[in-house]
């Protein structure tokens, strides 16, 4: 492979991570509230379609990302309400969520360009432009890797360090955690798990609309059936592997999103289109297997460096009674 090639290939990776990282960090925001959010693929789904139809009767990119988000945002609170208010068990909620907006997007696509597969011939999308960034276009092999870019996806880098800010370092974060960990102590110093919840899912349903949006209005400029691909479920699966860390789950994406580029490098070489459609899911759950192996060997050696440390405590107690 030569220089060129790899500057390609790590290029596409880090495009190709843009959606799984937005989703990762929506994850981390509900599971350190202690919840887990099976409904990312719907919030993304609605927020790719109406952001492009907002942007293409608008002409007007702000006003389509706006869109595209409050739409997000009302299908987080309906789930919210279905779930914390007339008390609809969260996951299944969250499923058929996910199976309404599916078929959903496809029927309002369908009454609104009598297509069934994508906006193109009538709502084409302003797209989120290419950020060129000085000095760093100039520097050899990380200017081509890291420079050109859509904004969509420096906004997710963004989103790393507010996402780790708020959680790690507003009052609100540290309300979200302390929900998340124990509801009950919480609620018992006047914190009111519920609003939490609501809150924290609102914040996710913000964050995954712009792994949406990007779809839509980065990679593309329309709206495509389906487009989300399932990538909601592995942005979660990044989030869990992570252990609800913001920066470890944006790591975890990048890695799936590398495994997403083989797939589509090896196009050039495996004619099977089954297999290659099977290919990125084979090998997130490849690397789920893996990344979680090296987590629970990480977490036996913490353990027993607390049972050292613990054995040592005891020993010095040990010796100084027997010295007195």
């Amino acid at each position: 492979m030569t220089i060129a090639t790899i500057e390609a290939f790590l290029f596409s990776a880090l495009r190709i991570s843009t959606p799984l990282m937005y989703v990762a960090l929506c994850a981390v925001v509900s599971q350190q509230g202690g919840l887990l959010n099976m409904a990312a693929e719907s919030m993304m789904l609605a927020s790719a379609l109406m952001g492009v139809i907002a942007s293409a009767l608008t002409q007007n990119l702000l006003v389509g990302i706006l869109v595209g988000a409050a739409c997000s945002v009302l299908i987080t609170l309906f789930l919210c309400f279905a779930t914390f208010v007339m008390k609809v068990d969260l996951y299944l909620m969250s499923i058929a969520m996910n199976t309404a907006l599916m078929g959903g997007t496809i029927y309002v696509m369908w009454a609104l360009t009598g297509s069934k597969a994508n906006t193109a011939a009538y709502y084409a999308s302003l797209q989120m432009p290419q950020i060129q960034i000085p000095i760093l276009k100039d520097i050899p092999f990380l200017g081509a890797v890291l420079s050109g870019h859509n904004g969509f996806t420096y906004i997710g880098w963004l989103m790393i360090i507010a996402v780790w800010f708020l959680i790690f370092r507003t009052k609100l974060g540290l309300r979200i955690r302390s929900v998340g960990q124990n509801p009950q102590a919480a609620e018992s110093v006047g914190i009111n798990p519920r609003k939490i919840y609501t809150i924290s899912f609102v914040i996710a349903g913000l964050i995954a609309s712009f792994g949406g949006m990007f779809l839509s209005m980065g990679y593309q400029n329309m709206f495509i059936r389906e487009m989300t691909g399932g990538k909601g479920f592995i942005g979660m699966a990044a989030a869990t592997i992570a252990n609800a860390s913001p920066v470890a789950a944006a790591l975890i994406s990048v890695v799936f999103g590398l495994a997403d580029a083989v797939t589509n490098y090896s196009k050039l070489y495996i004619t099977d289109a089954q297999f290659l459609a099977a290919m990125p899911y084979l090998i997130t759950v490849i690397l789920l297997f893996v990344l979680s192996a090296i987590r629970q060997k990480m977490d036996e050696k913490r353990q027993r460096k607390r049972k050292l440390a613990a054995l040592k405590m005891q020993e010095e107690h040990l010796r100084e009674i027997s010295k007195t």
